[in-house]
């Protein structure tokens, strides 16, 4: 890290990714203080995780300290060019997120037509939500994860690899590291939603676009996750709009893709 730059998005971009994991290693030996000292935090995987946010928060704004050009960075997310593809980028990677539950629901649907004795898939037992942990879950996936995953996938390891490797691949890599953080259901939407940053972080130089982006993304899962009307949108009737909706949203997200990469090897080369 170049400490002698005082413009916020080039210090970012200096930041190397051996800092990176020094800063890693530091955030879990500093949490793993913290749980000695308060128990609790070990006893809820929620509170644990945001801990781990937000030291490493703090670790990058201490690394980032001094720097100009934060408050134009916010102003650029509210221009209006800026603030059409934050929406269309959050609705076209929300939709193709769906689009394997939709798929698989729709085939649940098609064999409990044909065969009577067939245990549909969302036959599934009701269970109480612990309204504390949704809560710690909540502040973790939608204040602290958007901040951090956009700062060490998108900040360093992006910035970084892109130098070593080119555009492309600092894409794909950068973006596989960033999946592999998920579930295996959702690692080919979490490797494309990557993929989606990337683009937008090159495209503006400015993390808080991808960051606003994720916020969006884990607020709209929080919500499904506590309402459920994924589930509802997934039962016949609403199986059919749901799933052209989804693949209309899954060629849309693959022609962005492919445009914006275009353009931007074109820059690039």
């Amino acid at each position: 890290m170049d400490k002698r730059v005082s413009d916020f998005n080039v210090r970012l971009r200096t930041i190397r990714i051996r800092e990176l994991i020094v800063g890693i290693i530091l955030t879990f030996i500093l949490t793993g203080v913290l749980t000695v000292i308060f128990p609790e935090v070990s006893e809820s995987d929620e509170l644990f995780f945001i801990i781990l946010f937000l030291i490493g928060a703090l670790l990058f704004a201490w690394g980032l300290r001094g720097t100009r050009g934060l408050d134009k960075n916010i102003e650029n997310i509210f221009e209006e060019n800026n603030r059409k593809e934050i929406l269309y980028v959050f609705l076209i990677n929300i939709l193709f997120a769906f689009l394997f539950m939709f798929v698989i629901s729709s085939a649940d649907i098609l064999i409990g037509l044909n065969d009577p004795n067939w245990i549909s898939m969302w036959d599934i037992e009701t269970y109480d939500v612990d309204a504390g942990i949704i809560i710690l879950e909540a502040i973790g996936s939608i204040i602290f994860a958007p901040i951090v995953e956009e700062l060490v996938f998108r900040g360093v390891l992006f910035n970084r690899l892109k130098i070593r490797t080119g555009i492309i691949p600092a894409m794909l890599i950068s973006s596989f590291l960033f999946a592999i953080g998920h579930d295996v259901g959702g690692m080919v939407s979490a490797f494309l939603f990557g993929v989606c940053m990337c683009i937008l972080y090159l495209k503006t130089d400015n993390i808080l676009i991808p960051m606003s982006v994720h916020f969006l993304n884990n607020v709209a899962a929080t919500l499904l996750e506590v309402t459920q009307i994924d589930i509802i949108l997934a039962q016949f009737p609403l199986i059919v709009p749901s799933l052209i909706l989804s693949i209309i949203g899954t060629v849309l997200l693959i022609r962005y893709i492919i445009k914006e990469v275009k353009t931007l090897r074109s820059q690039y080369t």
